[in-house]
C-alpha cells in the first residue's frame, strides 16, 4: 500500500477570508494582481490616467500640474464630466444618446433669451432651463421606451431638431453677456473665509472633510464585507489603498487651494458623483438599470418595469444635458449657435474609456469620471505642447479604439 504522505495527510484548513497570502510578500503580490484582474476595466483606466499625468508632467516641464492649470482643467472639462455621468447610465441601460450636444446648445440659448433678452431673474431662468431639459429627455424617453423606436434614431433626430431650434432661437448670432450669478456658476470660486494664509482655507477644509469621508466609506465597506463573509484584501493592501486615495485627494486639494480655491462647478460635480454613485450602487433604480442592460428578458421576468426605467434614464439625461448647457453658457458668458458641437461624442468616449460595455449592463459613475479625465488631460497636455487639432483628433480616436478593443479582449478572456 502506498505511503504517500501527500495522499494520506489531511489537507490544511482553509485560511480565513482575506488572510490567505497575507503572511508573505509573494502572497500580497498575488492578491494585488488578482484584485487588478477582477477589476481590470476600472483599475486599468486609473493606471492609464496616472501614467498620462506623469508623462505630460514630464513633457510639459511641470506645467500640467501647476495650480492654475489644474483649476483650468476642472473648469474646461466640467460640462463633459456632467454629460458623461448621464451617458454612462444610458449606455449601461443598453442605449445611446446622440442629442446631448445639441440639447446643451439649445438650453444655453434658452437661458440667454430668458436672462439677456427678457431680463428674467437668473434663478428662475435656471429652473426653467432644467425643466426644458427634462421635457426634451422625457419626449425622447417616451418615444424610445413606449413606442419602441431605437434610441439611435430618436436621438439622431433630436440632435438635428435641437441644433435647428438653437439656430432659430438665436437667429444665427451669439447672445450675451449673462448676469453675474450665472457667470459665477461657470467661472466662480468658493469665497475666502478665515484668516489670511497662503492657501484657500475653505478649500482646505473641504479637502479634509473629503479625506475623512473617503476613509470612513472604505472602512465601512470593508467591515460590511467581513460581516457577509466576503473576501477582503489583507490589512497591508487595504492600508496601501487608503494611503493612495488620501494622497491623491490631498494633492488635488493643495493644488486648488494654492490658487483661487475650489471652483463652484467642482462642488456641483462632486455632489453629482456622490449622489449618482450611491444610486447605482445601492438604490433599486440603479440595480434595475444594470438589469435591463445586462439581460432584458431576465429583467422582465423578474418584474423590472423596463419601459419606466428607460424613460427615467433619458429624462435624467435631459436634465444633466441642461445643467451642462448652463455650465457651458456661463463659462463662455454667451450662448452660441455652434456651442455643444461633438459634446455627445466626448461623453460617449468618456463612458467607453471609463469601462462601459457596448452590450450594456457594465459601467460605473466613477469610471465615467475617470474616462472624462483621461480625455481632459490628453486635451490639456496636447494644448500645452502645441499639438495641432488634427493630431489631437487622431490620438483621441486611437485612445477610444484602444479602450473598446480592451473591453472586447477582456470579455473573450473571461469567457475562455
Amino acid at each position: 500500500m502506498s505511503t504517500d504522505v501527500s495522499a494520506e495527510s489531511p489537507a490544511p484548513a482553509p485560511a480565513p477570508p482575506g488572510r490567505a497570502g497575507a503572511e508573505s510578500g509573494g502572497g500580497l503580490l498575488q492578491l494585488m494582481l488578482g484584485g487588478l484582474r477582477r477589476n481590470m476595466r476600472q483599475y486599468g483606466m486609473l493606471i492609464a490616467l496616472g501614467l498620462i499625468v506623469v508623462l505630460f508632467e514630464i513633457w510639459t516641464d511641470g506645467d500640467l500640474l501647476l495650480p492654475r492649470n489644474v483649476s483650468n482643467l476642472v473648469l474646461q472639462n466640467s460640462h463633459i464630466l456632467i454629460l458623461a455621468i448621464g451617458m454612462m447610465l444610458v449606455i449601461i441601460a443598453g442605449h445611446i444618446d446622440l442629442s446631448v450636444g445639441s440639447l446643451t446648445a439649445f438650453v444655453g440659448a434658452v437661458a440667454a433669451v430668458l436672462t439677456v433678452s427678457h431680463h428674467l431673474a437668473w434663478p428662475v431662468a435656471v429652473v426653467l432651463c432644467l425643466l426644458v431639459g427634462a421635457a426634451a429627455g422625457s419626449l425622447q424617453g417616451f418615444l424610445i421606451a413606449y413606442l419602441g423606436i431605437p434610441s439611435f434614431i430618436v436621438t439622431l433626430a433630436g440632435m438635428l431638431l435641437f441644433r435647428g431650434l438653437t439656430e432659430i432661437l438665436l437667429k444665427g448670432q451669439t447672445l450675451g453677456p449673462f448676469p453675474d450669478g450665472v457667470q459665477k456658476f461657470g467661472n466662480g470660486f468658493l469665497p475666502e473665509v478665515g484668516p489670511h494664509t497662503n492657501y484657500h482655507n475653505l478649500t482646505l477644509l473641504l479637502g479634509l472633510v473629503l479625506v475623512a469621508s473617503v476613509v470612513w466609506q472604505e472602512v465601512r465597506d470593508r467591515r460590511r464585507q467581513r460581516e457577509f463573509s466576503l473576501d477582503v484584501p489583507p490589512a497591508r493592501l487595504f492600508a496601501l489603498k487608503l494611503v493612495a486615495l488620501v494622497a491623491a485627494v490631498l494633492a488635488v486639494t493643495l493644488l486648488l487651494a494654492s490658487y483661487k480655491g475650489a471652483p463652484i462647478v467642482l462642488i456641483v460635480l462632486g455632489a453629482l458623483v456622490v449622489c449618482y454613485g450611491y444610486v447605482m450602487r445601492n438604490a433599486v433604480f440603479g440595480r434595475h438599470i444594470y438589469a435591463i442592460g445586462g439581460n432584458l428578458p431576465a429583467a422582465k421576468l423578474s418584474g423590472v418595469k423596463d419601459r419606466r426605467v428607460t424613460f427615467q434614464v433619458f429624462l435624467n439625461m435631459g436634465v444633466l444635458a441642461a445643467l451642462a448647457g448652463l455650465v457651458v453658457a456661463a463659462r463662455l458668458n454667451a450662448a452660441s449657435p455652434k456651442a455643444g458641437v461633438n459634446y455627445e461624442l466626448e461623453a460617449i468616449a468618456s463612458s467607453f474609456i471609463g469601462g462601459a460595455s457596448m452590450s450594456g449592463g457594465v459601467g460605473t459613475v466613477l469610471g465615467a469620471i475617470i474616462g472624462g479625465l483621461v480625455l481632459g488631460v490628453l486635451n490639456n497636455g496636447m494644448n500645452l505642447l502645441s499639438v495641432g487639432t488634427d493630431w489631437q483628433q487622431v490620438i483621441k480616436g486611437l485612445a477610444l479604439l484602444a479602450a473598446v478593443g480592451f473591453d472586447v479582449w477582456n470579455k473573450r478572456r473571461s469567457g475562455s
